[in-house]
């Protein structure tokens, strides 16, 4: 077991030079770590399987826990996030091709469906926020 650990410090250590995977303490840590979340869901696309995807969750969940301490808002669901934007922007369910048809848009904001990394990636990217504000 202690082999395994050692082999196990030594990859983190290794995946540490190559992306910024750790609490986010500064702004600077948190821009990068939202940059690094963007690259991630641009590399992942439409993938929900991909590798990468979990990786995505861990970093999202960084940068939400800075968010939370450092601008905090209310936690809101996906679905009433997406709901407040679509008030905000004066959108319908048919303005939203980002999420899919106008029924897979309803079940999103009914709650009945999970937004993907596909459509969480473009709904960011649209409304110009954190792709973390959908997980």
């Amino acid at each position: 077991m202690a082999k395994r650990l050692d082999q196990a410090v030594r990859d983190y250590r290794r995946l540490r030079t190559l992306v910024p995977l750790g609490p986010v303490r500064t702004r600077k840590d948190y821009e990068r770590a939202v940059a690094l979340l963007d690259s991630i869901l641009d590399e992942i696309g439409e993938d929900e399987k991909h590798p990468l995807a979990e990786l995505a969750e861990a970093v999202g969940v960084f940068v939400e826990k800075y968010e939370d301490e450092h601008a905090p808002v209310p936690k809101a669901k996906p679905p009433t996030v997406l709901k407040t934007l679509m008030r905000e922007h004066d959108l319908r369910q048919t303005d939203l091709p980002e999420i899919g048809s106008q029924g897979v848009v309803s079940e999103v904001l009914a709650g009945k469906r999970e937004l993907n990394t596909r459509q969480i990636r473009r709904l960011a990217k649209r409304f110009g926020v954190s792709p973390a504000v959908f997980i």
